[in-house]
């Protein structure tokens, strides 16, 4: 089986790339912003400003302005597929109702109020036991039984509730019989305590029996873990389809009839909260049996691929970050490849929490398959497709703008019949930094900045404060911060660049810092690329602009190695 390798690494697949022939791709139509002014062409690096803006404008909008366009190698038109993930439409239908019955029962808040409810009705018996055994008053005895029948009430309602939410499947779980036996006996015997402990005379030792078998309510401690498990997966997948038919409950979305998109498969101490392996091995084993592929795109974590059957690809991707270029082109080769063997054959693509990485990888599938004609409109898509607006408006869609950015790129690549682009070797030269008013000291020298070229290797570092390899003025006036970079060494293909602040109040997210960035030197025109606040990622956020102001914006320049 291929594996496919780090950023960095030389090794490739098995089947390698056909990229003898290079191109120079073509600069795209639209606006450029240089220097801070506008001119004619769309370089790819803005792309995502775009793209995100469509993204995450679909929770107002209507569908049909994604204009899906063909089928192809047996894919279904995107409008036209019967999705077995779809969420009930909201209204006053017995689908909706069920749906959310569930969805109530299932909540984790929900769940911890059982279980405290549990806890209390196993105290309250406990101090029963020990009054009714030691003899004390029968006011006292009297308004513990009646405490313990309401909490007996309650649980009769809950289970209930989730026998009308889950229909038959309800019986499908043996920890839900048992349930369902502990609850009904326990219930009676609730009863039957009020009863007797209303009578004037009454048999202590037959009370102190019901009581005693009153005990194996602590069954339910048992049980509700499971419960709780379910209800912290809800909680932990937020407002992303899920798939909750036929006995399955998964993070896991049908994005076409033949790619899915789902959270990690877990075991162990994950499987409390994610995808538990053993149900998603069942769900493709009993759904898709032998006519499945799963692409793992996680660098950070693996898992047993037996659990299916040996039938997993993995891509080396780092959380928050992008794939190579050239990982989207073997990617979508080898989902073409599995695809033309049987027109039943479908694919699974994963990161963590299947957002992400995964919405990367499966947008740049939607152009090479023809179904979506461009990035703008596959990240649109996958957002809508990934998003249950039944649950929340939450983006739940490729946000981070690199991913965007990249997502731009393939499409470019794509236009090009999937050959790669020339490989372009450049030399950071300067960035401007402005907008820095408000941000940690104002004036940008509380900042560094790392260089990766690939995945994980740094090939240059300078500290704006310091001036270590660099030669840093900030000028008031303009809010412009402009840094030259010194010893700045020739580098091509996917290059990150990593923005440290040294002061506490400036916001951090992911990578542990305030903002960072990709790109690949094959598409930066005219040497210089031009960012804003909403192209960054980390600033990309709203929580962030309180810090990072709408005039926050970085511009790289670049320079040919030897100039």
């Amino acid at each position: 089986m291929k594996k496919y390798e780090r950023f960095g690494d030389n090794a490739s697949s098995a089947a390698p790339i056909e990229a003898e022939v290079t191109i120079q791709l073509p600069p795209s139509n639209g606006r450029q912003i240089t220097n801070g002014g506008d001119s004619v062409g769309t370089p790819p690096e803005a792309l995502n400003t775009a793209a995100l803006s469509n993204a995450v404008s679909f929770l107002g909008e209507s569908s049909e302005d994604l204009e899906p366009t063909f089928d192809i190698d047996g894919e279904l038109e995107l409008d036209n597929f019967e999705d077995p993930s779809q969420p009930p439409l909201p209204g006053l239908n017995s689908e909706y109702v069920i749906w959310k019955l569930r969805r109530t029962v299932q909540h984790l808040f929900f769940r911890l109020l059982t279980l405290v409810v549990i806890v209390a009705d196993v105290c309250v018996i406990i101090i029963d036991l020990v009054s009714a055994s030691e003899g004390r008053n029968t006011h006292f005895s009297n308004s513990l039984a009646w405490l313990s029948l309401i909490f007996s009430v309650y649980f009769v309602v809950e289970v209930g509730m989730r026998i009308v939410a889950l229909g038959s499947h309800f019986f499908g779980k043996w920890f839900n019989f048992l349930d369902l036996a502990v609850i009904a006996v326990t219930f009676v015997l609730a009863i039957v305590d009020v009863v007797i402990i209303s009578e004037v005379t009454r048999s202590i030792k037959f009370l102190v029996i019901v009581r005693l078998v009153r005990v194996v309510r602590l069954i339910r401690l048992v049980t509700e873990k499971q419960h709780l498990e379910t209800g912290a997966r809800q909680f932990i997948s937020q407002n992303k389809r899920r798939y909750q038919k036929d006995g399955f409950d998964l993070d896991l979305t049908y994005v076409t009839d033949r790619i899915i998109a789902m959270s990690f498969p877990s075991s162990g101490h994950m499987s409390l909260y994610r995808n538990p392996i053993s149900e998603v091995s069942r769900f493709f084993n009993n759904k898709h049996h032998g006519a499945y592929k799963i692409y793992n795109l996680c660098s950070e974590r693996s898992y047993d691929e037996s659990f299916f059957d040996g039938r997993v690809e993995r891509f080396m991707i780092d959380d928050h970050n992008v794939p190579t270029v050239a990982d989207m082109v073997r990617f979508v080769k080898d989902v073409e490849a599995w695809f033309s063997q049987n027109q039943r054959n479908v694919v699974a693509v994963h990161c963590k929490g299947g957002k992400g990485r995964t919405g990367t990888m499966i947008c740049v599938w939607l152009i090479r398959a023809g179904m979506l004609k461009d990035a703008a409109s596959s990240l649109h898509y996958f957002s809508e497709r990934r998003t249950d607006l039944n649950v929340s408006t939450k983006f739940q869609g490729v946000e981070t703008p690199s991913q965007c950015r990249f997502v731009g790129y393939f499409e470019k690549v794509n236009s090009a019949g999937l050959v790669l682009p020339r490989p372009a070797v450049l030399r950071v030269d300067s960035l401007i930094i402005t907008g820095l008013a408000g941000v940690g000291k104002g004036n940008g020298l509380d900042f560094s900045v790392t260089i990766d070229e690939g995945r994980g290797r740094t090939v240059f570092a300078a500290d704006f404060g310091t001036s270590f390899n660099c030669e840093a003025e900030y000028k008031g006036e303009r809010d412009t911060l402009s840094v030259r970079f010194i010893n700045s060494p020739a580098m091509s293909g996917e290059v990150r660049m990593l923005f440290k602040c040294s002061s506490k109040r400036v916001p951090t997210g992911y990578e542990n810092v305030p903002f960072y960035f990709w790109f690949h030197t094959s598409f930066i025109e005219s040497n210089r690329l031009y960012l804003t606040r909403e192209e960054l990622d980390n600033p990309h956020k709203a929580k962030t602009w309180k810090t990072f102001r709408e005039k926050f914006a970085v511009e790289v320049v670049f320079t040919p190695p030897g100039s």
